[in-house]
């Protein structure tokens, strides 16, 4: 079986560098999980695309975490190509295996998370070889720099808001429910007899 090792990088980090080893046969989902685990900062809960590309970092495919597309009929759950005028399927990570998406020996794909603080990671194939029985994957085998630390700070908050709203929305459940005291309801219905 063999083995791709890619090289991840962040524009806004100049230093900030992953290696990845990744079986030919796993898929994106792995990968994705792999990231995720080797960057300080990104939250796992966050929605994720990969975006395969060709060598000028023109997007091509689309590779999802999960797909978004509204159960109707078949023609409304696939997402056109409007360069090529082709119809493509949602492909999701789970059932996308590396080795179906490459095609170049320095493939490149872009790594876009967390859609609404949008991070965009640029990863390219460095080489395949053939895999250590030994050894599990994928695996970071490489790792310089982190996040700075905004996206850090960024991510706490947008977690903390995120508490505080449903906090929220379980106090306003209960100032919506009314208690009434009997004794406040007493002659209640005698004073609109007389009317």
């Amino acid at each position: 079986m063999y083995v791709y090792k890619f090289r991840l990088l962040f524009d806004d980090v100049e230093d900030f560098v992953r290696d990845y080893e990744i079986l030919a046969k796993q898929t994106f989902k792995d990968f994705h999980q792999c990231i995720i685990d080797s960057i300080q900062g990104l939250n796992p809960e966050e929605l994720a695309s990969f975006y395969i590309c060709d060598r000028k970092w023109n997007k091509r495919n689309e590779i999802t975490l999960m797909d978004m597309s509204i159960d109707q009929d078949d023609e409304e759950e696939e997402l056109r190509d409007e360069e090529e005028g082709e119809v493509q399927p949602t492909i999701t990570m789970d059932e996308a295996r590396i080795s179906d998406f490459i095609d170049d020996p320095h493939q490149r794909i872009i790594y876009e998370h967390d859609f609404l603080n949008i991070r965009t990671f640029y990863i390219e194939l460095l080489k395949s070889y053939e895999a250590k029985p030994d050894k599990t994957y994928p695996v970071c085998i490489h790792s310089s720099a982190e996040l700075p630390l905004k996206y850090t700070v960024q991510m706490a908050a947008n977690e903390l808001l995120q508490e505080e709203n449903s906090l929220n929305l379980l106090k306003d459940d209960e100032d919506d429910e009314v208690y009434y005291d009997e004794s406040e309801l007493e002659g209640f219905n005698s004073d609109f007899e007389n009317i």
